[in-house]
């Protein structure tokens, strides 16, 4: 009896084309983004920004966002998948870097946010220019890869560990900015060269070609009006903007509660991050597979929410020590980031992928440039309420995310929705274990 290959492994060497250049050159974000983003929340407390004005800031980046990503799917249109993902990564990457090596103070950090917003727009043709020429069977496999060679960064931890323990907190930050904004820069034409421009891309930019703006924003209408009409499009729309808001949240606020309320010393930040990511490369290449090669995917959705929700509940609980982190802090926040590393894995691979499934093909820019607008829409006003929460108890803002997992877990059991490939997946399983 021959032994079957891990699939993701297996999926992993037979990409060819863009989905390949997509997924090979996202490490790269484990050497830039990731090494600094963990210090971000608490490079802003040592700068003098309170947790108002984080939470602002925060909410003023969804808002930004909503306004890229709205014209997203027009640019992605007329100036092709591969071009836009090119120009935008290095204004909403690359140029926010730089300001923020710099900053001195709030107003520095609300421009980053503010240019940093046409990360939508990137976001939205990168999905394109990986999904649109790859088989519909490998999309979720696909989006595993993405968030695994995300969590490649944990390799790269210890480096800021070491320079934030050499040269300090301020200078190690400022430092890490600079070589990711250089990084980035690098990603971004590698990216470049490796890729091409999709059929469906050079179909859109020749029906763009010579349109008016107005007109190419009256499109939106008959995306929407897709949108609108499918139940399975509306529910993955729903469970992407409760992903968004939870993750606005633990992103900006988890290295806050760590550090301010479990006393954890800034040195260590980066470690957790890569504990998690490890942690969730594991659960990726093997129980996540298992339970999202179904005929549905209803019941990975609830394994997900369910689990991420456990893991935010445990932070909550965690009992402060009176001086520095004790061994019981750091035994918990092990269980916190077990719990984490499987449910966020999982929520996150699900909730792209199911907005891939759903989508309307010959639409997809537009249609997926509504939806992360709706989704941006929906979770900018968490940035702010998780600060002001943040303010009066540090635990707050998890309690928020608790009760977002809980509305998911709901949505999820009571308004599920198969995806139009269902009735494909059990020969396509099939074939794949032979």
């Amino acid at each position: 009896m021959t032994r079957t290959r891990n699939p993701l492994w297996q999926t992993l060497v037979t990409l060819r084309g863009n989905p390949r250049a997509c997924v090979w050159t996202e490490p790269l974000w484990g050497l830039s983004m990731a090494l600094v983003l963990p210090y971000l929340s608490v490079f802003m407390l040592a700068l003098g920004v309170h947790d108002a004005q984080i939470g602002l800031i925060a909410s003023v980046g969804m808002v930004s966002q909503v306004v890229f990503g709205f014209a997203g799917g027009i640019i992605t249109d007329r100036l092709g998948r591969r071009w836009t993902t090119a120009v935008f990564d290095v204004i909403a990457w690359v140029i926010p870097c730089v300001i923020w090596a710099f900053a001195q103070n709030f107003w520095f950090f609300l421009a980053a946010a503010l240019v940093n917003g046409a990360t939508q727009v990137t976001s939205n043709s990168w999905d394109c220019l990986m999904v649109e020429d790859a088989e519909r069977s490998q999309l979720t496999r696909i989006y595993s890869l993405v968030r695994v060679a995300a969590d490649c960064s944990a390799l790269f931890a210890p480096i800021a560990a070491i320079l934030v323990a050499q040269l300090g907190l301020e200078p190690a930050v400022r430092l890490l900015f600079v070589n990711a904004a250089i990084v980035m820069l690098a990603k971004v034409i590698w990216l470049y060269r490796w890729s091409r421009e999709t059929r469906r891309g050079e179909i859109r930019m020749a029906q763009t070609r010579g349109e008016s703006i107005w007109r190419l924003l009256g499109g939106y209408r008959a995306a929407l009006g897709l949108l609108l009409r499918s139940r399975g499009a509306l529910l993955a729309l729903a469970i992407a903007a409760l992903v968004a808001a939870v993750t606005l949240v633990n992103g900006t606020f988890w290295q806050v509660v760590v550090s301010a309320h479990l006393h954890v010393p800034d040195a260590l930040l980066p470690f957790f991050p890569m504990v998690r990511s490890l942690l969730s490369m594991l659960f990726l290449f093997t129980l996540i597979p298992r339970l999202s090669t179904g005929v549905d995917l209803k019941a990975a959705t609830l394994w997900g929410f369910g689990v991420y929700l456990a893991g935010q509940v445990v932070l909550v609980f965690i009992p402060a020590a009176s001086g520095a982190a004790d061994a019981r802090t750091y035994a918990l926040l092990g269980v916190c980031l077990l719990l984490d590393s499987f449910g966020a894995g999982m929520v996150f691979m699900l909730s792209e992928s199911l907005v891939a499934l759903h989508v309307d093909e010959a639409e997809r820019s537009r249609v997926m440039a509504l939806q992360r607008t709706v989704i941006m829409l929906a979770a900018a006003p968490f940035g702010w309420i998780s600060g002001w929460l943040s303010g009066m108890d540090r635990t707050w803002p998890f309690l928020l995310t608790s009760g977002l997992l809980v509305l998911g877990l709901v949505l999820t059991a009571a308004r599920w929705v198969p995806h139009h490939d269902v009735e494909a997946k059990p020969t396509a399983r099939a074939s794949e274990s032979a």
